[in-house]
């Protein structure tokens, strides 16, 4: 049963065109890829799910509703860049997730904390650039939503510390649920995906299965990605 209906959908900034006619249906139960180079307009739609930024035109519907308020509470959001002021500390981010989000779990949030040694007085300005991005993964992965948006969670970020954002998201969404992951950096996620959509300069240009992808085509999703992307 598709939890995410998007229909025609445009946004240009200005004369650029950044999504142009997008059709997508995404089920429930999987890690979807939202895979494409920089520019390609995978945070645009991201933002448009999300509903902070409103199409030119088509429609998106999560789960039957346009993106509002109440689409809000069933969508955990991780943005590609840490927004919040740097003085927070870990617990006070933990509590005001607790304040905003009827699904947040904080005994998981501080759970996890306390397996990788984070302090929960320790402030955002004192955080290394891996830990503030798992901190900000383990806020979004502590909620028990329905959809789950992740833009570039291992973008910048080493080795160890993308290996342990995958297991966090592996090992804590609802299996009911749906997360997308937008990512350049594909041989990294290729293990953890269900579905794959390639999007480049606006449109969608694949969407299939991960494994109906590599039987059809012979070659890991890495591979196509560069085939299908190359200068």
């Amino acid at each position: 049963m598709s939890i995410i209906e998007i229909k025609d959908l445009s946004k240009a900034y200005g004369s650029k065109l950044a999504l142009s006619g997008v059709d997508l249906d995404i089920d429930k139960g999987q890690i979807v890829g939202l895979m494409g180079p920089n520019g390609s307009g995978k945070t645009t739609l991201i933002k448009i799910i999300m509903g902070l930024l409103r199409p030119d035109a088509g429609e998106v519907l999560i789960d039957g509703d346009r993106p509002s308020e109440k689409t809000k509470a069933k969508v955990a959001y991780l943005p590609d860049k840490m927004t919040y002021p740097t003085y927070m500390t870990a617990g006070s981010l933990v509590r005001l997730y607790q304040d905003f989000f009827d699904d947040f779990d904080k005994l998981k949030a501080l759970s996890m904390l306390n397996d990788l040694g984070i302090e929960k007085g320790l402030k955002l300005k004192a955080m290394s650039k891996g830990t503030k991005e798992k901190v900000q993964l383990i806020l979004t992965m502590a909620r028990n939503a329905e959809v789950y948006l992740l833009d570039e969670p291992i973008a910048g970020v080493d080795p160890a510390t993308r290996d342990y954002i995958l297991r966090t998201i592996i090992t804590n969404y609802n299996p009911e649920a749906v997360v997308i992951i937008s990512t350049h950096l594909i041989a990294d996620v290729e293990s953890v995906l269900d579905d794959v959509i390639f999007i480049k300069d606006g449109e969608i240009v694949v969407h299939e299965t991960a494994e109906s992808l590599r039987e059809k085509k012979g070659q890991s999703i890495d591979k196509l990605f560069r085939e299908v992307f190359k200068c």
